[in-house]
């Protein structure tokens, strides 16, 4: 029986954990984590969690018993140093892990600023871990003025929550509109217009200079030579897939750690999934930063290493909740032509991306009937007719038949 060790212990080891043991896996199953606490969910930190909605215990993807009752053991607290590939042995904290099969779900790392620009000053936070968000928690009080810089979508979920919590919101974006890399003009005049509406400012097409501050932050110069106060900044800038140790173990990397369509990388007894992980996909390479993908994408890792022998073919979803309205998309955009607007009901609407007469994406706001039919049209290869998008008494449902 396969003696399994997990580098890594969030959305992706967990998932990978728990199929292991539901398709018969017997070996024994060992999850190693940096951080503290057991696997948990990271989108509700930058949401429920700050607003004070969930407690630290509703954020767990198990519970404490799950673990002890599947036989998985949990090695929390403590970083992986290195990996052996002779010996088939990682390192932590001084001791030697065996494996027959060795899974990287090692995540990814939030950029930062350097600290010549200021980026190492208390009062600089990243949103990443729950010690990330429990670190700034603090901050979010009534008044306060923070910056934000970056206006992706974990930006932007950032400036909902201080919003809601009736702090002075400032986004700062280097590129010429908000979600500019990941969304069509139409999906980021829309958040643009729902911040606004909130409060919030929103400042495009002019990059941060430095953080202003000698012993804590007190404001930022922009590159046109604006100061802006600021009690706190939150950095959204990106984040990079966590390969340093597969790069130090000599695994083959391309943007992230390089699979085969299987899971496995340029080692047969190491695999990778989520975050950190590229693998095949329409004649190139991909990498997904999403809790779908890192689900999905180990699930079928923990099938091939119990002997499927399958493929992973990818189904992108992903969401993001800002304000009261849920964003929801299926599909990726990458090569499209044309956007198709279409009205849902209320406030309800969505944006449909095609590269010629071919459906690639859709960007559902309040509309999970759109996002849903659209998911699907997308998973089957059906492109229905713009037009027929386009008009708001065409019963969409139909259109999977």
């Amino acid at each position: 029986m396969s003696n399994v060790v997990v580098v890594g212990a969030g959305q992706a080891a967990a998932a990978l954990a728990a199929k292991l043991r539901s398709l018969g896996h017997r070996g024994a199953i060992t999850l190693i984590g940096d951080e503290a606490a057991p696997p948990y969910q990271r989108p509700p930190l930058s949401k429920g969690y700050l607003l004070g909605e969930l407690g630290e215990e509703r954020l767990w993807l198990r519970s404490a018993e799950f673990y002890d009752e599947q036989n998985i053991s949990l090695r929390l607290g403590a970083p992986v140093t290195s990996i052996d590939r002779a010996a088939r042995t990682v390192t932590v904290a001084g001791d030697a892990v065996s494996y027959d099969d060795l899974v990287l779900a090692t995540g990814s790392i939030p950029r930062q600023l350097p600290a010549a620009i200021g980026g190492a000053l208390p009062g600089v936070h990243v949103v990443r871990t729950l010690l990330d968000v429990k670190a700034k928690k603090h901050r979010f009080v009534p008044g306060a003025r923070v910056v934000i810089v970056g206006g992706g979508y974990i930006g932007l979920e950032g400036a909902a929550v201080a919003s809601k919590l009736g702090l002075d919101v400032t986004v700062i974006e280097a590129a010429p509109r908000i979600l500019q890399r990941v969304a069509a003009p139409e999906t980021s005049n829309y958040f643009r217009a729902l911040h606004q509406a909130h409060g919030a400012k929103i400042l495009e097409g002019v990059g941060l200079e430095r953080i202003l501050g000698e012993t804590h932050v007190t404001g930022v110069r922009l590159a046109d030579g604006r100061e802006l106060p600021a009690d706190f900044v939150i950095l959204g800038i990106g984040i990079r897939p966590a390969t340093d140790l597969a790069e130090a173990a000599g695994l083959a990397l391309d943007n992230g750690i390089a699979t085969d369509a299987h899971g496995r990388t340029s080692d047969p007894h190491i695999w990778a999934a989520g975050d950190c992980a590229s693998f095949p996909w329409k004649g190139g390479r991909l990498r997904l930063e999403s809790v779908g993908n890192a689900i999905d994408q180990a699930e079928a890792v923990a099938a091939n290493i119990t002997g499927a022998d399958a493929p992973y073919h990818a189904l992108p979803w992903f969401w993001s909740d800002q304000y009261d309205c849920k964003l929801q998309i299926a599909g990726l955009n990458a090569g499209y032509d044309r956007i198709v607007t279409r009205a849902g009901e209320g406030d309800a609407v969505s944006f449909w991306y095609y590269r010629e007469d071919t459906l690639l994406a859709v960007d559902a706001m309040n509309d999970s009937r759109a996002y849903m039919v659209g998911k699907r049209l997308i998973e089957m290869g059906k492109s229905p007719d713009p037009v027929v998008i386009a008009d708001a008494q065409t019963n969409l449902k139909a259109l999977l038949k």
